[in-house]
Parts: structure tokens; C-alpha cells; sequence
């Protein structure tokens, strides 16, 4: 078995439904505005991204883990995008059926945030 490297990503509501209508396998194609699937190297990232954008804009925030091919992401230089753990990948949207097919294993929610009621 080959190794695996552990992502993350906050999604909203409407890309988590798309996800599980997959049986957890894949992510959705990215919308004409969105050219770039950037999946997170740490859960902390990722969870900052869904209580400070995805919470205020959707009413709720999900983080989600998956596994990929860890030979398969060399392919994707590390973008640093300001503190020292914002750390992602930028995956061309073209590519990410490709980056799906390479996903081991199912897509898991981690974590979930919610606007206080």
C-alpha cells in the first residue's frame, strides 16, 4: 500500500451535501469563479477558515479529512498564504477529477461550527 498524506478542508453546506452524494468518495467540481480546489495541511487551518468565513457567510462550517496518494501531491508545491500553519495546496480546478481519483479511503467530517442561535 502506498503512503498517504493526511488534508484537510473547510466546506460549506452545499459542498459537504455534494460530498456525501459521492458515498464520501470525491469533491465536486470547482464553480467557473473558483479556478483553484486548495485543500489544508492542518486541521487548525482549516477549522480558522470555517468559523472565520464559512460560519458568517453560510450560518455553518464543516471541516473535513481526507487521505491522498502522498506521491501523487509532490506535484502540488506547499503555498504559504500568511501565518506559518496556513499552509495548502493549490489544485487547477482542470485537475480535480484527477485529484479525486487519487483520494484513499472516504472523505470524513471532523468538525462542525455553527452561527450561535
Amino acid at each position: 500500500m502506498s503512503a498517504t498524506t493526511l488534508l484537510y478542508r473547510p466546506v460549506n453546506q452545499q459542498e459537504l451535501d455534494l460530498i456525501a452524494a459521492s458515498n464520501w468518495q470525491h469533491f465536486p467540481p470547482r464553480l467557473p469563479e473558483q479556478p483553484i480546489f486548495y485543500p489544508v495541511l492542518n486541521e487548525e487551518y482549516a477549522a480558522q477558515i470555517s468559523r472565520d468565513w464559512n460560519v458568517p457567510f453560510y450560518g455553518v462550517g464543516y471541516v473535513v479529512r481526507f487521505a491522498v496518494d502522498s506521491a501523487y501531491l509532490h506535484k502540488f508545491p506547499v503555498q504559504n498564504v500568511g501565518n506559518p500553519q496556513h499552509n495548502e495546496l493549490w489544485v487547477p480546478a482542470e485537475q480535480l477529477e484527477e485529484f479525486n481519483q487519487h483520494i484513499r479511503g472516504p472523505i470524513e467530517v471532523i468538525s462542525e461550527f455553527r452561527r450561535p442561535a
